[in-house]
This record gives C-alpha cells, structure tokens and sequence, in this order.
C-alpha cells in the first residue's frame, strides 16, 4: 500500500494537481481573507454612518424599487460567490428588505460589469443581454417570492446580534464628560467600532472559511477542464441540466470560466450547457454552501439552491431553444 501510494504521488499528473491544489489555496487563503476583511468593514462604516431608516428605505421590501436598487447593487459590485457573504450579513444587520438583500445575493456574483464585459467578446452582444435579461428578472422574480412565502424566518438571528454600548443612555450632568461624551461618536471611535465588528464577524466565519478553501482549492486542482467537456456534449440529451450539477459544486468564478467557453464550445458542448454551468457555478458554489449555513437555515438554504438550480436549467433550455 506504502509502495503504491509513494508511485502515485510521484505521478507527474498527481504532483502537477497537488501544486494547482496548494496554489489555489494560497491564492484563495489570502483573497478571500483581504475581501471578507474590507468589505466588512466597509460595511460596518456604511452602517454607522448611513441611518438604518435611510437603508430600509432604500432597500425594502414592500415597494418594488428595493428590488430593482438591490439587483442595481448586485451588478456594480465585482464580488464572487463567496464574497457577497459580508455584505449580505451587513445589509441584514441594517434590517434591509429580506427580499431585496436575496435578489442582491443571486444577481453580484452573475450579473456585475466584468462579467458583462468578458460575455461580449466571448458570446456575443445578443447572448449577453439574453442573459443580463435572465439573471436580473429571476433575481428579482426570486427575491419576491421568498420574501412573499416568509423564508427570512429561517436567517440565523444569533449571527446578526450587535453588541450594546455599555453606556447608559440616562447620564446625568456628573457623568457627561465620561459616559455620554462617548455617546456622540468621534471619527477613531466609529473606526474602532467599525474594526471590531469586521473583526468579530471574520473570527467567527473563519472555520468555515477555511473549509471552504480547502474545497475549492481541490476541485481546482483535481477536477480538469475536459470533464464538463465530456459529460455535457451535445450528445447528451440531459446535458443542460447536468451542467447545472456539476457547476453548483465548483468553486469557478464566472470570470474565470469564460475564457474556457470557446474551447467547450469547440469540443461540440451546446450553448445551453455552458449558460448553465455559468450560472451554476457563478450563482452558488460548495464553499459558498457552507458560508451560508452559518447564516442559514436548512430551508432557506434549499430554496437558494433551488433558484440558482432552476435558473440555470430554465437558462439553459431556452438559450438552446432560441439561441441554438
């Protein structure tokens, strides 16, 4: 067993993969920790700075423009699956509309300006709009209807406590100088705060940060390229929604996957099938998964799963069907 262990690692192909793997850990490890750092706290600031009632009225849920202003935000913020979860637990804290902040989640990863400027040389102006056009009614279509159905009663409240300021609103004129002068916030001191939040929020997402960099950085390093190639051809009569499967559980993002469309395209692999890799992969991913259990219920994380899925299916089909 020792003997054929130690001829497989030395395996030119095993030692190549290993190297990928190791690679896109560090890379991972030190992006994604500098992203979830600053955007956090980026957020933090925005939340102290900016009045909740100011985000509420711009991102609710009852009139139809919070969906449009939070699809807008989606697609103006360059982040990857993953790095859409500190600004989704900020725009919760800010007790922003549960349906807008879900159409957020599913349109920044699919639907931002990078994306949209690599779609165009690589499909095409037409495939580009069919599918900015796809990603931003379902987003918001979505949004709809899980804040509709009540799904935000499955958001794990512990995650956005906020800590209180020990400072007793009721001081007296004996007390001003020390108590209450910290109840008008200096610039260091919403810096500070703002720091402490982000750091508080990263502690505890960190293990299942990790986690999920070791499994992206896997699938990146053993999963190779000519596999979807293989198993969504055009031969495939169930290749868009096989497609969708294997994108979910990969760590791809969008702008990294395209460049590889015109060779899936050249190996015969149907439009449909690649729309719906995109968004499968783009939209939801295993690391993601597992950042949002600590935020999610089981249910809310099904329904998530079941749009990005169902997105990506539907996708699929009609871009064969129109586009084909």
């Amino acid at each position: 067993m020792v003997t054929y262990l130690s001829s497989l690692i030395e395996n030119t192909d095993i030692q190549t993969m290993l190297i990928d793997t190791a690679e896109m850990f560090m890379q991972l490890f030190v992006e994604l920790t500098l992203l979830f750092l600053i955007i956090s706290y980026g957020v933090a600031l925005i939340n102290q700075k900016l009045p909740a009632k100011r985000i509420q009225a711009l991102l609710g849920g009852r009139k139809g423009r919070g969906y449009l202003t939070a699809a807008g935000l989606g697609a103006i913020t360059p982040f990857c699956s993953c790095s859409t979860i500190p600004m989704l637990i900020g725009l919760l804290k800010a007790h922003a509309g549960f349906g807008p902040t879900m159409t957020f989640l599913f349109t920044s990863p699919l639907l931002n300006p990078i994306v949209i400027a690599l779609f165009i040389p690589v499909l095409g102006l037409e495939v580009t709009l069919w599918y900015a056009g796809l990603a931003l009614t379902t987003s918001i279509f979505a949004g709809v209807a899980l804040q509709h159905f009540g799904f935000d009663r499955y958001i794990k409240q512990e995650m956005l406590a906020t800590k209180k300021s020990t400072c007793n609103t009721g001081c007296d004129s004996v007390q001003e100088t020390s108590c209450c002068g910290s109840a008008v916030k200096s610039e260091p001191t919403i810096w500070n705060e703002a720091w402490s939040e982000s750091w508080s929020l990263f502690r505890s997402m960190f293990p299942y940060m990790f986690i999920a960099m070791l499994i992206g950085a896997f699938v990146h390093g053993f999963v190779p390229a000519d596999f979807f190639a293989d198993v969504a051809s055009a031969n495939n009569p169930a290749a868009v929604p096989t497609a969708a499967l294997i994108g979910i559980p990969l760590y791809i993002r969008v702008t990294a996957l395209l460049p590889l469309m015109a060779s899936f395209i050249a190996k015969g692999v149907s439009i449909g099938a690649i729309i719906a890799l995109v968004i499968g992969s783009g939209g939801a991913s295993l690391p993601e998964m597992i950042l949002l259990k600590r935020l999610f219920h089981w249910p809310l994380m099904f329904a998530f799963l079941m749009v990005i899925f169902s997105m990506a299916v539907i996708g699929g089909y009609a871009f064969n069907l129109f586009l084909g």
